[in-house]
């Protein structure tokens, strides 16, 4: 049997306008002919934005040798610096997409790209075609997460019904960071303040501390790679949470770039998910 070919959403699209719904948190929007092979995406779901390097004003994305089995080698000048985001909104009257970003300073490109974006700058999406389920259906949902979690939590928030119930936990840098979320379900929501993530997080003592669902339940998990860890490990081991029941993915790793970080928190995830 012949396996049939992934399509990909390859789209070149330019900064139409930016806002800060809190000071630690920014939403671009992008526009460009490219938004309509967006159309018919699951929001929420990860995707790579391409950000080119300084000074230039366009996006090269890489090309992929079939024969080789490998992507092709690209010059350093043009060369995209790639990382993993989701797309949170799109309104094709208006022909956006919006993609959110945590400001932390110049840390990472992604966050001093969104931070510098002006209108008229370029930004390179890839991603699956189709659409993806992002969580199972379930009486009672855990939701927790890192600033780095909301796009994909808003996500869900959205599209529950309103006979789920459940408890959404997520860590953000200072009060003033704590975002409306909306959602038609019965979400009992816990903010976390905490202003050096990378020194660790309360989350998982939070999870541990908590009277959880034993029925009809789901977990999404989203944070950094030690935290997603032991909540994981909590779950599945000290309360027998079936693999069909959680889902956890690690976003960053604390000290570690988010490339250099990629085969550890690829095998994690897979191990968490299997």
């Amino acid at each position: 049997m012949v396996k049939a070919e992934m399509k990909v959403i390859q789209v070149a699209l330019t900064v139409s306008r930016k806002e800060y719904l809190t000071p630690h948190y920014i939403r671009v929007f992008l526009t460009g002919d490219g938004v309509s092979q967006i159309a018919d995406t699951t929001i929420g779901v990860n995707n790579k934005i391409l950000i080119p390097p300084t000074n230039v004003d366009r996006v090269y994305f890489p090309e992929f040798d079939y024969e080789k089995g490998q992507w092709k080698a690209m010059d350093e000048g043009v060369r995209p610096t790639i990382r993993t985001y989701t797309h949170r909104g799109i309104d094709l009257d208006r022909n956006e997409i919006w993609i959110d970003f945590v400001a932390h300073g110049d840390e990472g490109p992604a966050s001093a790209w969104a931070m510098a974006a002006k209108p008229g700058d370029a930004l390179g999406i890839l991603m699956k075609a189709g659409r993806t389920k992002l969580y199972e259906v379930a009486d009672n949902y855990l939701l927790v997460g890192d600033a780095t979690a909301i796009p994909v939590l808003g996500a869900i928030l959205e599209d529950l019904p309103s006979s789920a119930k459940g408890i959404c936990m997520i860590e953000v840098h200072s009060s003033e960071d704590v975002q409306r979320l909306n959602t038609k379900a019965e979400i009992d929501f816990i903010w976390l303040h905490n202003k050096t993530p990378q020194e660790g997080s309360s989350l998982a003592d939070l999870v541990k501390i908590r009277s959880l669902p034993r029925q009809s339940k789901f977990a999404y998990v989203a944070a950094e790679f030690s935290t997603v860890k032991e909540i994981r490990n909590y779950l599945r081991k000290d309360l027998g949470w079936g693999r069909e029941e959680l889902y956890a993915y690690s976003y960053w790793k604390s000290g570690v770039s988010e490339d250099k970080s990629a085969v550890d928190r690829r095998s994690e995830s897979e191990e968490i998910n299997a």
